[in-house]
C-alpha cells in the first residue's frame, strides 16, 4: 500500500448516496453521487448496487487498501445496514465502514462539540440528544403513519386535509387551490374536485404527500394565511420533540437539519425564534456536508479529534 491512510465517509439516502474519500490533514481526494441506496426504500440488491457504484467512482485514482476508517450513515440502519455488507470487499475495502444512524451523522455534520441536541425535518422528523455524537435520548421519527410531527410528510398532508375542507366550503383559492392543482390540475369547488383529490392522493405512496411541503413553504413566505397557520403548528409539534429529549436549562449547541429546516425557509425562521426564546444561551447551527461528517466521524475513530478538521470535511 502506498501512501499514507485515508478515511472514508458515506451518507447513504432513500434519493441520494453521497460518498468523500480524504487524508487525515483533511484534504478532500475524491467525491461521488449516487443512486439511493436504502435497503428499505429500493430492496437488498438495487441498494447495494448504487452504492457500490458510488463508491468505485469515488475510490476509482486510489488503493482502496489505503482506507484505514469509514463511517456509514444510514436511516434504519440498525436493522437495514447488514444488506450491505457484501459492497464493501466488492468494492476493494479491507475495512467495513462503521455504521451510524442518520441523527448522529446529522449532528456531527452541524458541530465538533459531542454533546448537544439535533432537530431534524425532512420527509420525516425527529430530535436527538447526543453524547459522544450518539443519540441517547430520541423523540419522534416514528414514520409518517405513527409520528413525523413537523416534517415534510406532516406539512403535505395537512395541506390536502385544509384544501379538502375549503373545497367543501366552497372557498378554493389561496393555498388550498395550489394543492389541487399541484394534485389533480385546476379544478373548481365542487364534489368532483374532491374524488379527483382523494383519488389522487391514495394513488400514490403515502409518504409522497412530502413533495407538498415546498409549495406550502413558498406560500407561507408569500404571506399566505393558511399557509403560515400550517407552519407555525409544524414548528410547534417540532419544538414539542425538541423539548422533550432536551434538559430545560441546557446550553449544549443544536444542530438543524433536514430541507425543511433549510436556512432562510419560513419553518426555520419559526423554530430558530423558538428555540431562541427557550434556550437563549444555546449555539444554533445547521448541517454541513454530511458525507464529509462522515469521513469526520471515521477520522476520530483513528484519534483525530480537532475541530480545524471538522471544518475543512464539513464545509
Amino acid at each position: 500500500m502506498t501512501g499514507g491512510p485515508l478515511v472514508l465517509g458515506l451518507d447513504v439516502g432513500g434519493t441520494t448516496s453521497r460518498v468523500l474519500l480524504a487524508d487525515l490533514d483533511g484534504r478532500v481526494l475524491a467525491t461521488a453521487t449516487g443512486a439511493g441506496g436504502n435497503p428499505v426504500s429500493h430492496g437488498g440488491a438495487t441498494a447495494a448496487r448504487h452504492v457500490l457504484a458510488a463508491l468505485r467512482t469515488a475510490l476509482a485514482e486510489v488503493d482502496p487498501a489505503r482506507v484505514t476508517a469509514g463511517v456509514i450513515g444510514l436511516a434504519g440502519g440498525q436493522i437495514t445496514g447488514p444488506t450491505l455488507d457484501q459492497v464493501w470487499p466488492a468494492a476493494g475495502l479491507l475495512t467495513t465502514p462503521h455504521l451510524v444512524s442518520d441523527l448522529e451523522l446529522a449532528y456531527a455534520a452541524g458541530t465538533a462539540g459531542p454533546a448537544g441536541s439535533v432537530l431534524l425535518s425532512g420527509t420525516g422528523a425527529a430530535a436527538a440528544q447526543c453524547r459522544d455524537f450518539e443519540p441517547v435520548r430520541i423523540a419522534d421519527g416514528h414514520g409518517w403513519l405513527l409520528g413525523d410531527r413537523g416534517s415534510g410528510f406532516w406539512l403535505g398532508r395537512a395541506a390536502v386535509t385544509a384544501a379538502l375542507a375549503a373545497n367543501d366550503r366552497g372557498e378554493l383559492d389561496g393555498l388550498a387551490a395550489r394543492v389541487v392543482t399541484a394534485l389533480a390540475g385546476p379544478l373548481p369547488a365542487g364534489p368532483g374536485t374532491r374524488a379527483a383529490v382523494i383519488a389522487a392522493v391514495h394513488a400514490d405512496a403515502p409518504v409522497r404527500l412530502a413533495r407538498l411541503a415546498p409549495l406550502v413553504l413558498a406560500a407561507a413566505t408569500a404571506g399566505d394565511p393558511a399557509a403560515r397557520r400550517l407552519v407555525e403548528r409544524a414548528a410547534d409539534h417540532l419544538l414539542d420533540s425538541l423539548t422533550a429529549v432536551r434538559p430545560a436549562d441546557s446550553a449544549l449547541p443544536v444542530v438543524l437539519a433536514g430541507g425543511v429546516l433549510s436556512p432562510g425557509s419560513p419553518l426555520c425562521t419559526s423554530v430558530r425564534a423558538r428555540i431562541a426564546a427557550r434556550w437563549p444561551d444555546a449555539p444554533l447551527s445547521h448541517t454541513g456536508n454530511t458525507a464529509g461528517a462522515a469521513a469526520w466521524l471515521a477520522a476520530r475513530r483513528l484519534g483525530r479529534t480537532d475541530g480545524a478538521l471538522h471544518a475543512r470535511l464539513t464545509a
